[in-house]
């Protein structure tokens, strides 16, 4: 039997919302929108979070920050995202300054090493839109580039969130400088890239396995699994897909 406790564990929320706990037992939020519409637990989730250590955000919108402030509020957590957001969630939304810091924000290109050397985040490119915005009757506040996130975790997998974003040439640059185990790929199209191309940019960053995530939260994210199968298969991809359910738990 696999030793559960040595393994880097990942649970999805819903959207692009997911958790990662290390072999440390370090715990770090990406895009923590755990009371998205299609989580039917999203408030117990949120109040059994007694431990979180660093939250990591690709960008600005609603759907992805979710209940980001809410959560450092109160675990503490330092905030990992690129810095014009980083300055944006302090000064907009009321995120702790003292939490969102130079230390742990960094901006495309650069490799952050957080929680004594055990995680690496590296900010990539991503092409979407970024804002931020206080509630629906303020004016968007601009939050710096939309962004992926590649996560290196010692003794565990490397992961590639691709954040909000259309299929573009350079993910197979990720390629050339990762070896990439595990890729959250969203594909409800609309906003981001559906199934086709995310299937291609599969095939361009070359997982060992591939989650899909952003779909079926809203009936405009049209997306799905099967279709995303389907169009991996076309393109003969070798990424093993793992469709997880709202709530579930797997070793990455």
């Amino acid at each position: 039997m696999e030793n559960m406790a040595t393994q880097t564990q990942l649970t999805w929320y819903g959207q692009a919302s997911f958790k990662i706990v290390t072999p440390q037992e370090n715990v770090l939020l990406i895009d923590p929108w755990l009371t998205n519409p299609k989580n039917p637990n999203g408030k117990a989730d949120l109040e059994n979070l007694k431990r979180v250590d660093l939250i990591l955000l690709t960008h600005g919108h609603s759907d992805h920050i979710g209940n980001a402030v809410e959560i450092a509020k109160n675990t503490g957590a330092k905030l990992v995202a690129n810095i014009d957001l980083s300055t944006a969630m302090v000064s907009v939304l009321g995120y702790p300054e003292k939490q969102a810091t130079a230390e742990t924000g960094g901006h495309a290109g650069g490799t952050i090493s957080l929680l004594d050397g055990e995680v690496n985040v590296t900010i990539v490119p991503a092409w979407h839109g970024s804002f931020v915005q206080k509630d629906e009757n303020s004016p968007p506040v601009f939050a710096g580039p939309p962004t992926g996130l590649v996560i290196q975790i010692k003794n565990g997998p490397t992961i590639y969130h691709t954040g909000d974003t259309d299929l573009f040439f350079d993910m197979k640059l990720i390629a050339d400088y990762f070896n990439v185990d595990l890729m959250l790929c969203c594909i409800g199209d609309h906003f981001t890239m559906g199934p086709k191309r995310a299937a291609h940019a599969v095939e361009l960053v070359g997982p060992k396995r591939v989650v899909p995530m952003h779909y079926a939260t809203f009936p405009v994210l049209t997306g799905t699994p099967e279709e995303f199968e389907r169009e991996l298969k076309a393109r003969s991809a070798r990424a093993e897909l793992r469709v997880m359910k709202i709530g579930e738990t797997i070793s990455a």
